[in-house]
Order: C-alpha cells, then structure tokens, then sequence
C-alpha cells in the first residue's frame, strides 16, 4: 500500500510539473483585423498629385473608414512583390519602419492604437481607448492631432539598418521615413482626404503614451481625415 501511495504521489507531482501554467493556458493569441485589399490603380495621375498636394490643418469631425486606413498604410509599407519588397525603398531592403495607427474616429475599428502588419496587411490593436488627447499633449498640444479621424505613426527599429550599415544607417532611416511619408501623403490626396506632417514631439513621452517597445523610436506623425 504504501509502495502504490509513493507512486501516485510521484506521479502527480510528474503530472503538474508537466502541465502549463494557468496563466499560461489562459493566455490569448494575439488577434488580428484583416485589411481590405488595397487599390493599385486611380483616377488621378502622380503629376496631378504633386501639384495638387498640401498640408491641411483643419478637418471635418466625419469618420475614415477601414478600407481607407488600409490603402494608406499599404500606400506607405504595403509589399508590392513576392520578394517581399515594399511600396517604400529600404537600404538593404531591411525595412526598419513599423507604422501605428492611433484611431479616435474610424469605422469599423475601435478607437485604440494599432499596429501594421504588411506581411498580411492587417492590423494587430495593441492598446484600447481614444488617445488622440494623450498624443496631442506630446505634439506641444497641436491640435490637429487631436482633431484628426486617426494619426499614423512612424517608428523605426534603427538596429535593423544601422546592424549592416553602422552609423551611417541612421541616415538611412530618415531617408526611409522620408520616402514613406511621400508616398502615404501623394495617396492621402488621392483620396480626397487631409493630412500634415508632424514632426513636433517629445520622443520618449510618444513612446509612453503608446507603449512602444523600448527598440522602437517614433520619428513621425500623420494626422489624417476629411476636408
């Protein structure tokens, strides 16, 4: 008896080591918004866009909706090819930008902020609540970020590039931020809709309020909405 009391003792104790934690079992996998197939052909051509293309910093209180917010971040990073290549040139084709989308006013999506993936053009929501106000606040209270329907951020991992290409891949990056703003502003007014570069902020405070993870530096704002 006592040798069949040994034996289960031991083998539960085998049993609960060998099962998951609770906290682990419970754990959700994150989950994903699936984006609208992007356009890849418009009304106007790129020199009409050029020309016609300004910084707005008044809006109308009306939503975006999420076919929208998908062409423009596909604008942005969208991948364009099998290879994995982007809308957006990279040095090395080593792609340090991630892009958020603080949404307050977007239809079909709940006011939070959201994180692009391009590889499936789908958002993963990684903080919930409208902080528009919170962003503003870092922006030196700019209050077209607060206004805007959504604002897209733009962040880099600068240890992607600057990995291969040492300090000069700091340059990189800008130049990066640069091509990508360009072409999410030439479809901003594709669209019909209004936006401004902002460039205004305290770094570490747009970190925190969107809870970035620490190798992420935010580098841009885009607010975006209707005219």
């Amino acid at each position: 008896m006592n040798n069949l009391i040994r034996y289960c003792y031991y083998g539960l104790g085998a049993f609960l080591l060998c099962c998951p934690k609770p906290e682990a079992a419970m754990a959700k996998s994150p989950e994903y918004i699936s984006l609208p197939e992007p356009a890849t052909s418009g009304e106007k051509s790129l020199e009409a866009l050029l020309q016609q293309r300004r910084s707005v910093r008044e809006y109308q209180e009306a939503a975006l909706d999420l076919t929208t917010i998908g062409q423009l971040l596909w604008a942005a990073q969208g991948i364009t090819d099998p290879q994995g290549y982007r809308t957006a040139p990279s040095a090395g084709a080593l792609y340090p930008l991630e892009l958020y989308v603080v949404a307050g006013n977007v239809d079909g999506l709940s006011s939070g902020v959201y994180h692009y993936h391009p590889d499936k053009h789908r958002l993963q929501q990684t903080e919930a609540g409208d902080l528009r106000h919170v962003l503003a606040r870092t922006a030196l209270a700019q209050p077209w970020v607060k206004a805007a329907a959504a604002v897209v951020v733009i962040t880099a991992v600068y240890e992607r590039t600057t990995r291969k290409y040492g300090e000069r891949g700091i340059r990189y990056v800008h130049m990066e931020v640069g091509h990508a703003a360009q072409n999410l502003f030439l479809q901003v007014e594709a669209l019909g809709l209004a936006a401004v570069v902002v460039g205004a902020f305290e770094d570490d405070a747009v970190a925190t309020a969107l809870k970035l993870p620490t190798d992420v530096q935010p580098l841009m704002l885009l607010p975006v909405a209707r005219k």
